[in-house]
């Protein structure tokens, strides 16, 4: 029995001790936010338009406007070389010749009978105008100039493949062969670039495919050249996404006046895309809360200031401010410092007002800002 009655006493001070510190705790949560109707200082920002660009970065690799390898049509000696390494050459100009005599004399003989043929032909039209001459003879003349023509062509045409021109103006690269060496087609000789512009290729996330498009700036540099940078624009986007990489193959255009840029050279690019102006916040008033994102939004009600909690869908996020996509317009002002105290509907004071994210100053603090305010 004595058992028993001390048993039930102390399950009666643990119900005492348990209603004491119920009643404690609801004593302070209730205390720890202030009266509704006493007002919390805090200090506010109001929602500014911003310039924004997504800005994104690639590794991209240069190459000539247009480049080719020299090589040999015939199997032929090299008889003449007709540039140095490191050239510069203009279009049309003769690069090597794989010429020897006998084509030279060929193409002579068949350009002397090409020219006899006419002769022939010129005459014997005169006379059958005159009636002095047959139709079948003047038809002969004609077959036989015709075939004299045909044949010259053939051999000038022969002749021109032992006769490398420059496509295009450009540098010469190393040169691989030497006068008197045996070349067969597929030979490389040596290779002619256009530098005065330069292809940038680079890939790009395919996330970034809708803010792509020709015409966008970019702006590239190399440590090769210490950092300098080049400026040039997106002149082309691939047709097709790389399903392994998940990428997008982009091509920009270099103007390279100073012939500084060679090809196969490594650039860190910088591609300003889908600008548009948008209505940016300070990040210290964003409330996360899962993975939604509230403000609290100062509304005035006469000559009090209540804040109002609102939901807002955010875009890119910048250096201590974000991007609001949906939620809030320019000129809503924000809370940025005193969000603990505050819950919805609470009277606020404000006691400083934060200039707008696009004209802030590092060197501004909070108490230059309450100190101005008293002022």
């Amino acid at each position: 029995m004595n058992l028993f009655l001390a048993i039930a006493a102390r399950q009666s001070n643990r119900a005492r001790y348990a209603l004491f510190f119920c009643v404690f705790m609801f004593s302070t949560v209730g205390n720890a936010q202030p009266p509704a109707d006493k007002p919390v200082d805090v200090i506010v920002q109001t929602a500014s338009n911003m310039n924004l660009s997504t800005t994104i970065e690639a590794l991209g690799t240069l190459r000539a406007n247009e480049s080719i390898t020299l090589t040999s049509n015939e199997t032929k000696k090299i008889t003449r070389i007709n540039f140095d390494d490191g050239q510069r050459v203009q279009k049309g100009q003769v690069l090597v010749e794989m010429t020897s005599r006998e084509e030279s004399a060929l193409l002579a003989e068949a350009q002397f009978n090409a020219d006899e043929a006419k002769k022939q032909l010129d005459r014997v039209a005169l006379l059958a105008k005159r009636g002095a001459a047959s139709e079948s003879l003047l038809d002969q003349r004609v077959r036989e100039y015709e075939a004299a023509r045909a044949r010259y062509n053939a051999t000038e045409s022969r002749l021109k493949d032992l006769i490398l021109l420059a496509p295009f103006s450009g540098v010469m690269g190393l040169r691989e062969v030497s006068v008197g060496a045996l070349v067969s087609p597929g030979s490389v000789i040596t290779t002619l670039n256009d530098d005065t512009k330069m292809k940038l290729d680079f890939t790009v996330p395919a996330i970034y495919l809708r803010n792509l498009s020709t015409g966008l700036a970019i702006v590239a540099k190399s440590r090769d050249l210490g950092g300098k940078e080049f400026h040039g624009k997106v002149v082309s986007i691939d047709n097709q996404i790389d399903p392994v990489t998940r990428s997008i193959r982009v091509r920009a255009l270099l103007d390279n006046p100073q012939h500084e840029l060679r090809q196969g050279m490594l650039m860190l690019v910088d591609l300003q895309a889908a600008a548009r102006d948008a209505v940016v916040i300070s990040e210290a008033a964003l409330v996360p809360l899962g993975s939604n994102n509230f403000v609290f939004v100062v509304n005035r009600k006469g000559a009090e200031s209540v804040v109002e909690r609102r939901q807002i869908t955010i875009g890119e996020r910048l250096e201590g401010a974000v991007e609001v996509l949906k939620g809030l317009s320019v000129g809503d002002q924000l809370v940025t410092h005193g969000l603990q105290k505050i819950r919805p509907g609470q009277k606020v004071k404000i006691l400083a007002v934060e200039a707008p994210v696009a004209e802030q100053s590092e060197s501004t603090h909070l108490s230059d800002l309450i100190q101005q305010n008293k002022n």
